[in-house]
C-alpha cells in the first residue's frame, strides 16, 4: 500500500569536511529522496541558521530544517555543544538530530543521546555506503516518520 502523504523535507547538515557534503550530496541525489539539502561548517553556523541570525536572517536561506544530520568534531563549536544548545532552546528542541559521525566512541554515543539525539549513525567507509544511508533515512524520515508541521517557519 503506497503512502500518499509522503512530503520532502529540509535536511540541514552541519559538518566541517568539505568532502563528507559534496558526498552527502550526490548521495542523496544519487538515491532520489526529494528534499532539500542545507549546509553549515560548524556548530555556530548551524546555531546562527537555526536563529535566522547573520547571512542565515532571510527565510529563503534558512528554511526550518525537518532533520538535521549532525557532525560531532568540528571547529569553534563541535556537535555536542550544539546539540547541548538545540535541545535547550524550546523552539528547536523538536527537531530530530542525527548524530553522523566519524566517531565509533561508545561515550560519544551515549553523551549524544543523552542529549537528545534521535540516532546516532557513524559515516559509511564507501560512497555506496553513504548512497544506501542516505535512501534509509529518507524513506525513514520522509515516508515513515510523522513530524509536525513547522514550528516557527
Amino acid at each position: 500500500m503506497p503512502l500518499n502523504k509522503v512530503k520532502p523535507i529540509t535536511i540541514l547538515m552541519a559538518d566541517d569536511d568539505e568532502d563528507d557534503r559534496l558526498l552527502t550530496q550526490d548521495a542523496l541525489a544519487e538515491s532520489r529522496v526529494l528534499n532539500e539539502l542545507f549546509f553549515v561548517e560548524d556548530g555556530v553556523e548551524l546555531l546562527e541558521y537555526l536563529e535566522r541570525k547573520g547571512k542565515f536572517s532571510e527565510k529563503e536561506n534558512s528554511p526550518r530544517p525537518g532533520l538535521i544530520l549532525l557532525d560531532l568534531n568540528m571547529p569553534r563549536m563541535d556537535g555536542r555543544e550544539a546539540l547541548q544548545a538545540i535541545k535547550a532552546n524550546p523552539n528547536l528542541k523538536g527537531i530530530p538530530v542525527v548524530i553522523l559521525t566519524t566517531s565509533k566512541q561508545e561515550e560519544d554515543m551515549v553523551k549524544g543521546y543523552d542529549l537528545g539525539a534521535a540516532s546516532y549513525i557513524t559515516k559509511p567507509v564507501t560512497f555506496e555506503g553513504l548512497v544506501e544511508l542516505m535512501q534509509t533515512l529518507g524513506k525513514y524520515w520522509v515516508e515513515f516518520v510523522e513530524l509536525p508541521t513547522s514550528q516557527n517557519d
